[in-house]
């Protein structure tokens, strides 16, 4: 599995939005036309604190075990 990171914008393609992947950036994970991709999307907006404050579950695990957990968890999810 390849995987790349890049900076892109979105833009207005009919009533969808598309964007533009750089052919240096496939060339470097080596893409083909017509083959399948998996799509992460993040907006550029930066997470902050006051947004996920309590919301963690509640209980007397380590901050560092809570952190594993959601690393596994969105691993899950988008890989």
């Amino acid at each position: 599995m390849s995987v790349i990171e890049f900076e892109a914008k979105l833009k207005k393609w009919g009533n969808s939005m598309g964007l533009v992947i750089p052919q240096k950036k496939l060339m470097e994970g080596r893409f083909s036309p017509n083959g399948s991709v998996r799509v992460l999307l993040s907006s550029s907006d930066r997470l902050r604190v006051k947004d996920i404050w309590g919301k963690l579950p509640k209980g007397k695990k380590s901050a560092v075990s809570l952190l594993k957990e959601i690393d596994k968890e969105l691993d899950s999810k988008f890989f």
